[in-house]
């Protein structure tokens, strides 16, 4: 009943805004474009209405955006305290120390000692260990003597990620280690004067210089969520018009098809304005993410990709039957926008044929447009690589849609 006295009251609305218009103006251009905008508005005015009575909706639209944010922005690629299990069979001050270097690197936890091989493998095969240590009987004397010391380091690499960083952390350890018994050699022959030479690169990290993840996911998160609020959204909103009849009824009001169709997504806008304003918020007071570009710079670039994302949506609309298959296609279809387009992984590590579909996708660009202006604080003089394609194929897919709507809706 709701949904059927807001479609009257924007009907009556547009009938008297066309009356009003027509005595009053002097000419027919006048008359032509003051009479759209009352209609655009009305049009307008009934989705928002009928957006905010939507309690349930509502809630979901601000509220979910801003929790996915805060949930996936804790996520992070930094593998530390790995428990492990040691199997200590020289127990000797050398290896006492070699334990305290280990543990102080952070990445791993030495929760269990043993004195055998088959109980630390039981340990890595429950899962209760995700890594061991072996210490040969002989390792004290080979520390002593100068010989070639080793050390077995074994890594459940079920998780490449996670074994990858265990093991490049070990082995850097043991480059420490090693440079230290060459000094404490050359000391004890007498040698304390002679210098090791050494490549000394001085490594500095711009834009993110505490290698924090979060600085790079949260940005990225910014783009998908957008993404998948204004393309659910949208899909939703027309696909439920069609479902409950309501679309046909407004099709043959004085309201053209052009109009009906901004005037329908005119309110998604302001709130997908609303949710990266929510966003940005809690990305900089919770996660600390530096804001070092032009906030109204991204608001206007934030435009341009709402012209393909709620364009996608119409486009999703026009081919489902139900509001259920508007949210089915509209979800899955955001699956490959998530994995190709540099939100987790790097572009550069896909194969070229899934990097030229990534090519295509306008969250590619949006995502590396927010990281530009957020870390980096990029202005348009560097955006531009990004700014075209984006605006490009986000209005090549909105005149598609545009047209598939206007052929289906006649």
């Amino acid at each position: 009943m709701r949904l059927w006295v807001g479609f009257r009251g924007a009907r009556r609305a547009v009938a008297r805004g066309g009356v009003r218009v027509a005595g009053g103006a002097r000419s027919a251009g006048g008359r032509c474009i003051s009479t759209s905008g009352v209609r655009l508005w009305a049009v307008a005015a009934k989705e928002f209405l009928q957006l905010v009575r939507d309690r349930r909706t509502l809630a979901s639209v601000v509220v979910m955006p801003v929790l996915q944010l805060i949930l996936y922005g804790y996520l992070t690629y930094d593998v530390t305290h790995l428990r492990t299990v040691v199997v200590d069979y020289s127990r000797s001050p050398e290896s006492r120390r070699f334990l305290d270097a280990l543990r102080n690197t952070t990445y791993f936890d030495l929760v269990a000692y043993t004195d055998s091989d088959e109980i630390a493998t039981g340990y890595l095969d429950s899962g209760r260990c995700r890594a061991a240590v072996v210490i040969p009987p002989r390792y004290a004397s080979d520390v002593e003597l100068g010989r070639a010391a080793q050390v077995q380091v074994v890594v459940d690499a079920s998780d490449p990620t996670v074994a990858r960083s265990a093991l490049n952390a070990a082995s850097l350890l043991g480059e420490e280690l090693s440079v230290q018994l060459q000094m404490k050699a050359l000391r004890r022959v007498g040698a304390s004067g002679i210098r090791i030479p050494r490549v000394d690169i001085r490594a500095r990290a711009w834009y993110n210089p505490d290698l924090r993840n979060v600085n790079f996911l949260v940005p990225g998160l910014l783009g998908v969520v957008l993404q998948m609020l204004t393309t659910f959204l949208t899909s939703m909103a027309i696909a439920r018009e069609r479902e409950r009849g309501t679309l046909e009824q407004l099709v043959v009001t004085p309201v053209r098809s052009t109009e009906l169709m901004v005037g329908k997504l005119a309110p998604y806008c302001l709130v997908g304005y609303a949710v990266i304003t929510l966003s940005l918020l809690c990305a900089v007071v919770l996660f600390r993410v530096p804001m070092r570009g032009s906030l109204g710079l991204l608001y206007v670039l934030t435009l341009g990709f709402f012209f393909s994302s709620l364009g996608y949506g119409i486009l999703v609309s026009t081919l489902s039957h139900s509001q259920m298959q508007a949210a089915q296609l509209a979800w899955l279809s955001m699956l490959p926008g998530i994995l190709l387009s540099g939100f987790i992984f790097p572009r550069e590590s896909l194969p070229p044929l899934l990097r030229a579909i990534g090519s295509l996708l306008p969250l590619t660009y949006f995502i590396a447009i927010l990281r530009g202006i957020i870390l980096k604080g990029s202005g348009l003089v560097y955006l531009w690589p990004q700014i075209v394609p984006m605006v490009g194929i986000g209005a090549a897919l909105l005149a598609v849609s545009v047209a598939r709507f206007h052929k289906r809706i006649g």
